[in-house]
């Protein structure tokens, strides 16, 4: 074989490995390494949303002539002139049909708001069989709406600790979470596991989970006021560089202590510091109506944003 030869042979078989390592990037995300704290290029940039269950009340109120639908909190979001709405899953017809949800994002254009997120209740802390498959099945179907009516991430929940260790329910999550983030990267759409109760309950068994998942298409959706631990706002440090989503509460009630009005310059300093970029939407879950309440919220949060 002459020189010519061998060089033609070697240039060829490079290529194909770096093709073949292309494709495999592409078809297998979970061979990536376990994702670090995010790293986003510029300067933090955000935008207000606010969540549906915000109007929980309303959305399953009996009296039909106070009751709202998706399409009524669409037309608020937009009559309050923020640009986005996180698209609550508990409050979608069951099961939602095409139609519904075209006619949801026809909606959300002519009345120029994103769907900043949508969610699902879940408990990804069983173990094998049945009843984890039907989870895990009820998450993927939820992708693909969110993926129909172009909303970027799916919210989801660890779960309980029952009948096992803490270990053990880390290591279901995590498996879960991978499953779904494969699928969920498919379609262009994030997963974001949400501190809250349970399995999420202390900050750094929400960070175990989500540094061992081995995914680009995964992080965390950072609940500002669902910390109840000695040190809240401590903990938001800790999680933000890993959101992906930030749900905004108006109060704080660290352990042993009583329920107060949020800190919003402290937590707008803590997500501007992680160089967080995304949408910050207000979860207003306080005693007084929404109605009258979240006016104001959603003042002092675009005044946030835009300090």
């Amino acid at each position: 074989m002459n020189d010519a030869t061998s060089r033609r042979n070697f240039l060829k078989a490079s290529l194909q490995a770096s093709l073949g390592l292309t494709a495999f990037s592409l078809l297998a995300p979970r061979q990536s390494a376990a994702i670090e704290p995010i790293k986003r290029p510029g300067k933090s940039r955000m935008q207000v949303s606010l969540v549906g269950y915000s109007f929980r009340k309303y959305f399953t109120e009996k009296d039909a002539a106070k009751k709202i639908t998706l399409l009524d909190f669409v037309d608020y979001c937009a009559d309050q002139g923020i640009p986005a709405a996180e698209l609550t899953g508990y409050y979608f017809p069951k099961p939602p049909t095409d139609e519904y949800l075209a006619q949801l994002k026809h909606h959300c254009h002519l009345r120029n708001i994103r769907p900043s997120g949508t969610s699902i209740g879940n408990n990804f802390t069983l173990a094998k069989g049945p009843k984890r498959d039907e989870q895990i099945a009820a998450a993927k179907k939820w992708i693909d709406t969110a993926a129909f009516i172009g909303a970027p991430y799916v919210r989801v929940f660890g779960g309980g600790v029952k009948d096992m260790s803490l270990a053990e329910a880390k290591k279901n999550c995590i498996a879960a979470f991978e499953e779904c983030a494969d699928y969920a990267g498919a379609k262009g759409v994030f997963i974001g596991l949400e501190n809250d109760q349970g399995i999420t309950t202390e900050a750094q068994d929400v960070l175990d989970m989500v540094q061992a998942v081995k995914s680009p298409w995964f992080g965390l959706n950072l609940d500002t006021g669902n910390y109840h631990t000695d040190d809240p706002y401590g903990d938001l440090v800790k999680c933000a560089p890993y959101a992906i989503n930030v749900h905004c509460k108006t109060e704080s009630k660290p352990r042993g202590k009583e329920r107060a009005p949020a800190d919003l310059k402290r937590v707008f300093k803590t997500l501007r510091d992680a160089n967080y970029q995304g949408y910050v939407a207000l979860e207003y879950e306080g005693t007084e109506d929404p109605y009258k309440a979240i006016p104001g919220w959603l003042k002092k949060i675009k005044e946030m944003v835009a300090a």
